[in-house]
Parts: C-alpha cells; sequence; structure tokens
C-alpha cells in the first residue's frame, strides 16, 4: 500500500503557474468559484452562499492535506499569487495504487491552456512522487470541456454509468476517465 505525506506541502510550478496551498484569504475566490452557477453547473454540490461557507471548505481541504487523505492546490499565475481555480487529487485510494483528480477554474481563464498545463503537474506529481498508478476523473457528460482537457492530458474513456447519482430530484450519469501510470 502507498505512504502518502504531503508534509511539507508540494508547492508546484510549471511554466506560468504555481501551484500553491490554499489559506484563509483565499475566501473571495473560493466563495466566487463554487457560487457562481457556471463553474458549478456540472458538480453536483450546493452552492457556497457566504464566508463561511467558503471558510469551511478551505478548512476541509486543508484537513485532508493534514491527515494525508487527498491535497488540493490553489492554482496561481506567476506573477499574481491570486486563486484562479483549484486542482487536486483530492479522493485517494491508496489500498488500489489510485486517486482522483478534481479542478475548478474561473470561467474567464478558460481556452487559455492553463487548466491543462496544471493538470499535467498534478498527474506527474501523482505518478513521480505519489507513486501512483493510476488516477481517474469523474465527470459529467455534458462537461465537453473538461472531457477535451482530459483527453488532452491523455486520459481515455474508462466508463459510462448512466443515472448513477442522485441530487436534486433528478437522476445524474457520470462518465470516468483515466489515466495510467507507465514508467
Amino acid at each position: 500500500m502507498l505512504n502518502i505525506n504531503f508534509t511539507p506541502f508540494p508547492i508546484l510550478e510549471t511554466k506560468r503557474l504555481q501551484l500553491r496551498r490554499l489559506a484563509n484569504n483565499d475566501f473571495n475566490e473560493i466563495l466566487a468559484l463554487r457560487s457562481d452557477k457556471e463553474t458549478m453547473q456540472y458538480i453536483p454540490r450546493p452552492l457556497a452562499k457566504n464566508k463561511e461557507d467558503a471558510l469551511e471548505h478551505i478548512a476541509l481541504i486543508n484537513s485532508r492535506i493534514e491527515s494525508n487523505e487527498g491535497i488540493n492546490w490553489a492554482i496561481t499565475l506567476k506573477k499574481d499569487s491570486k486563486l484562479i481555480g483549484i486542482i487536486g487529487h483530492y479522493r485517494l485510494k491508496p489500498e488500489h495504487y489510485r486517486a482522483e483528480i478534481g479542478y475548478m477554474l474561473f470561467p474567464e481563464y478558460h481556452g487559455k491552456g492553463i487548466m491543462t498545463e496544471a493538470i499535467k503537474e498534478v498527474v506527474n506529481y501523482g505518478f513521480e512522487v505519489m507513486k501512483l498508478h493510476s488516477i481517474e476523473a469523474l465527470i459529467d457528460p455534458r462537461n465537453i470541456a473538461s472531457e477535451k482537457v482530459l483527453q488532452k492530458n491523455g486520459f481515455v474513456k474508462e466508463a459510462h454509468f448512466i443515472e448513477n447519482e442522485y441530487y436534486k430530484g433528478e437522476f445524474l450519469d457520470t462518465v470516468v476517465y483515466s489515466i495510467l501510470n507507465k514508467s
């Protein structure tokens, strides 16, 4: 079984991005992300309503890091430490050497290759440092942009579950994409 330890917290860098730990002073951006109907349209979770909801979400992410149950990074541009999105391995299955990746990005940053760059770095961290064998992403089949960014990063469609999740009075489909560590 994997022995995962996120202490000290790993700060990741790409050509344009820095992936850093979320802090309480990111609450405005987390609130904006998680309360935005467009950003949350394919994520079956309640919208954040206030500062407390945002701080609670940051606390949850950081507690999962402390207990080595998952890791999320704030996505920032190198020239500006302001959070523009989040990404991470938020559900780990160490007994299977597998993790689930998840991500969100403010709409004004879509289509600029930012998420492709962030996913590539987080997948690399998962394989090289965490020693994962596979990484999965669960998406809503209507989320074509997410499907394209996963495919661009080498993920392949593994499954399409029909009406496997119930949220707000309707049954939703889930598509599973994954990538294997080939090294």
